[in-house]
């Protein structure tokens, strides 16, 4: 899979590497050259210096050939403003902007733009955290070990029961949202329609077979309720 991150800071450089040691073809924009060095030797993936909202700049990134993008710069506006650009002009079909405004992320996600808002994210860890809940906060997950992934299911995978996709030890999907309905904990025998939104836990040597089957499955580090 191709992937276009734009801005290396701490989050955008940890995910190209992420990506990149999963062998996907990972682009990185930003303004600021020595933004790469975070990328470290071991980057196998392609850079290119200017602004994610510049057309030219993404096209020549490669945005025309991109499967997913993600747009992880210091502002909101800028994010936004990228995740834009590559929906509309480059049409890209997963696109992921990270917002800090809990309420401007609720607006573009129902625009087409998937968000997520380390605010509430990080706003629910500490919660639980101090009124030590039952369960386990998301901190304490090593997601170098298993991830979270949302996908939407195919016309293909629509009519087969949740244990169909599934793979005892490797995908195992956890929850399921269809429409208007809200999310429910999905269960072996529930029958999957085209257009749900699934979360599955994935270990490593699956998540290529997880993403390519779902045309770019994304990370979530929220949750989908």
């Amino acid at each position: 899979m191709r992937y276009l991150i734009v801005g290396c800071g701490r989050v955008g450089s940890a995910l190209a590497k992420l990506l990149d040691a999963d062998g996907h073809d990972v682009t990185v924009v930003d303004e600021n050259p020595n933004a790469f060095k975070r990328l470290g030797p071991n980057f196998k993936g392609h850079v290119a210096v200017g602004t994610g909202i510049d057309y030219d700049v993404l096209k020549r990134a490669g945005a025309a050939e991109a499967d997913g993008f993600v747009a992880v710069t210091n502002g909101d506006n800028r994010n936004i403003m990228a995740a834009l650009i590559a929906q509309r002009m480059f049409k890209i079909k997963r696109i992921v902007a990270r917002i800090y405004d809990p309420p401007r992320g609720q607006m573009y996600r129902e625009l087409g733009v998937q968000t997520v808002c380390p605010t509430t994210v990080g706003a629910k860890l500490i919660r639980d955290t101090l009124m030590e809940a039952p369960w386990d906060p998301l901190q304490s997950f090593d997601f170098g070990k298993l991830t979270s992934l949302a996908a939407f299911v195919n016309k293909e995978d629509a009519g087969k029961r949740v244990g169909e996709i599934e793979d005892p030890g490797r995908i195992r999907i956890a929850a399921l949202r269809r429409g208007t309905t809200g999310v429910v904990v999905a269960t072996n025998d529930m029958l999957l329609e085209e257009g749900d939104e699934i979360n599955a836990i994935v270990a490593p040597d699956a998540i290529s077979e997880f993403t390519a089957r779902f045309h770019g499955a994304t990370h979530r580090a929220e949750s989908i309720a």
